[in-house]
């Protein structure tokens, strides 16, 4: 099964229905993050996001009918299910015509998971099937470039005729375009007497024997014959059957150069004279190893493709040669210069940081605004975009420099220059909607929002103030983010410990600001699982106690049964020294588990909160019954019991009679910002 977070969007009215819709999912293997909407107007914010998921039902809102076609117009892959009021054949044909993937009748639960197990196979099929046509294309794209770039002259045949040529090819020949090339018979190119062993090796590649070789004069423009030696072989282009011609120099020619080691002049553009990517990184790394501190730049033409169109290829070429020449022209020699792509130059400064390399770079700006290129009797004129990275002790990955510097051209938006600053990343990363950059932001600039929800005793016996912290980050826009969407970008990053210790250092600041107006309010935190294998974790919480008013006894540290099963030794650890601090313990989604008393037994709990799901549908004897029978195990063992998600007060006559100790829920007050529930009200 994926172990990828399952991204389920549920359109229901009742929260308690969407909790146990997503425990049926949790049960069923699935570790899930989930969003309700109940209105069109939540329905199309939510599918901004990407779901894996979603589950639909008729709400006061909006139409079953209505959310599937908003669903379907903004997305066509994400399998939909509809939870119909009845097995009405007419409902369900009506839901897959409207773009279902399936119907069923609410309350099929086990036949729900089997239905999504499908949809969500079928979703991953196409999910792979989808990545590997990109990664096919920009394969062909990388050999394309490849091809284009290689030292070797290359050359693609059909029926004895020229279908593709590289610029190496060209040049050998003396032609100055594939253009000119194309629909030349490759016989044409060649020496009289290599005609009949060319022919049958051609013959022979169409015959479908793999490889050939032949060594032949060839006949360029100016009328001279170099001998080379031509690779034959069976290949593909644009998807049609046909052979491929490699040519090198044979080994007559090849005698008067000198062997040498690889120097940075084999790996220069034809074009501009300048070091290709590949020769740039060589001379990047070996610079970076003899300096403390380098520049890094990357410079590209503005509106590349435009020009490209407008001006044709061969000018383009002109005018690289052109640019490359103003450019060497304007810089210092020491620094390093490459054309690092289509559209993209390099720069390299050593020993000099980004802020010593921006006037230069400035002012290669206004040079090149302001200078008038003449290309073929046309006067053209470009601007630039530059973005620009450092490289240091700190920070000696010349990959992650040169990412760096790609993002900030790509963010110049013209005639600008953008030096890598991480604030300003982070900033934009999260204006982008990146979750982890929202959480790490948050995190520095004190975003995440705090809320308080009362836990109120049911039987009056007990007037202590307790509230549950509950965590809300706030995007860039202002717009609030619920845990659900956020954690797992915490998680997959590492943040979740350094969440919960801003949860734990600003819900002491909220206790002493209640301890100063005469409250003494009880506090329910939320543990991760990162925090419960922490070992630092209580001798932290400790230093913070020892500075703060509030005593130990006002937090109560909520450990979810999940995790406490999963990291069973290392909680029984956690909690010995949160206990000798003063700290109380709650467990809590109780009865998640298949034997959840097992765990229990291990660890010195006080409160138990139960799981949602035991108080679905109470009127129903049988779960009415199974919940008095688990809070009645509880309470022979001296555990006070908490119930969750009480929404209504229909629910409040059973809870009574089984026993239970507290309830909380949107029924008695939603989570506020400010701890300002009267608890005396309900003794009243």
């Amino acid at each position: 099964m994926d172990k990828k977070p399952l991204r389920l969007l549920i359109v229901e009215d009742s929260q308690n229905e969407a909790e146990r819709l997503a425990g049926l999912f949790r049960n069923a293997g699935y570790a899930t993050r989930v969003q309700r909407s109940t209105s069109g107007a939540e329905l199309e914010q939510a599918l901004r996001q990407d779901w894996d998921l979603i589950l639909v039902t008729s709400c006061e809102d909006i139409a079953a009918a209505e959310a599937i076609r908003q669903v379907r117009h903004a997305t066509q892959e994400t399998p939909l299910i509809e939870l119909a009021a009845s097995n009405d054949p007419e409902l369900i044909t009506g839901a897959l015509l409207q773009g279902a993937q399936d119907a069923l009748p609410r309350g099929e639960d086990e036949r729900l998971i089997l239905v999504a197990n499908r949809e969500l196979a079928n979703l991953a099929e196409y999910r792979a099937r989808h990545a590997a046509e990109q990664a096919l294309q920009e394969a062909r794209a990388r050999c394309q470039l490849l091809l284009e770039s290689s030292v070797d002259a290359i050359a693609y045949v059909h029926d004895g005729m020229h279908i593709h040529a590289n610029r190496t090819y060209l040049e050998l020949f003396g032609h100055l375009d594939t253009e000119e090339l194309a629909g030349t018979p490759v016989i044409d190119l060649i020496a009289p007497e290599a005609h009949r062993e060319i022919k049958q090796h051609l013959k022979n590649q169409s015959g479908k024997q793999n490889t050939g070789e032949l060594a032949c004069a060839v006949i360029r423009a100016d009328g001279t014959r170099p001998t080379v030696r031509m690779h034959f072989s069976s290949a593909h282009y644009d998807g049609e059957p046909c052979t491929q011609i490699v040519i090198r120099p044979h080994a007559d020619n090849a005698a008067t150069l000198e062997e040498q080691p690889p120097t940075i002049g084999d790996k220069r553009d034809p074009v501009t004279d300048l070091p290709t990517r590949n020769g740039f990184i060589d001379v990047a790394q070996q610079a970076l190893a003899q300096n403390h501190a380098i520049t890094l730049a990357l410079i590209r033409i503005d509106r590349f493709c435009a020009l490209q169109s407008r001006i044709g290829m061969r000018d383009t070429d002109s005018l690289l040669a052109a640019l490359a020449g103003l450019l060497r022209k304007h810089v210092p020699e020491q620094i390093l210069l490459g054309r690092f792509g289509d559209d993209l130059f390099s720069f390299l400064q050593p020993d000099t940081s980004t802020r010593q390399a921006e006037p230069i770079l400035k002012e290669l700006l206004k040079k090149v605004e302001g200078h008038l290129f003449d290309i073929s009797g046309r006067t053209i004129q470009i601007t630039l975009s530059i973005g620009v990275a450092g490289l240091d002790k700190t920070n000696t990955c010349l990959q992650e420099a040169l990412d760096r510097a790609y993002r900030c051209c790509d963010e110049a938006a013209g005639n600008a220059l953008m030096r890598y600053d991480p604030a300003h990343e982070l900033a934009a990363a999260a204006s982008r909607g990146n979750l982890q950059a929202i959480v790490q932001q948050a995190l520095e600039s004190n975003a995440f929002r705090l809320l308080f929800q009362p836990i109120i005793s049911l039987r009056g016996d007990d007037e202590r103030e307790r509230y549950e912290v509950l965590l809300r980050l706030i995007n860039p826009q202002g717009d609030e983010i619920s845990p659900a969407e956020f954690l797992d970008a915490a998680s997959e990053t590492g943040m979740l410990t350094t969440i919960d210790r801003w949860v734990i250092r600003h819900s002491l600041q909220h206790l002493a600001e209640q301890l100063s107006k005469g409250h003494d309010p009880q506090l329910f935190l939320h543990l991760s699982g990162a925090s419960l294998q922490d070992q630092t974790f209580p001798g932290w919480l400790e230093d913070q106690l020892n500075n703060v008013q509030p005593t130990a006894s006002s937090l109560v540290f909520q450990i979810d049964e999940a995790d406490a099963t999963t990291y069973l030794r290392q909680v029984q650890t956690l909690v010995q020294s949160l206990v000798k601090l003063g700290c109380r313990i709650t467990l809590s989604h109780f009865g998640r588990e298949f034997n959840p008393f097992n765990t229990l037994r291990h660890l010195p709990v006080e409160f138990v909160k139960i799981d949602s799901a035991y108080i679905q549908d109470l009127a129903n004897p049988e779960n009415k019954e199974a919940l008095q029978n688990l809070l009645g195990s509880l309470h022979e063992q001296g555990k006070r019991s908490i119930v969750p998600c009480v929404e209504s007060a229909t629910v409040l006559t059973t809870l009574w009679q089984s026993g239970v100790n507290y309830i909380q829920g949107y029924y008695l007050q939603e989570p506020s910002h400010s701890m300002n529930y009267d608890f005396g009200a309900e003794n009243r």
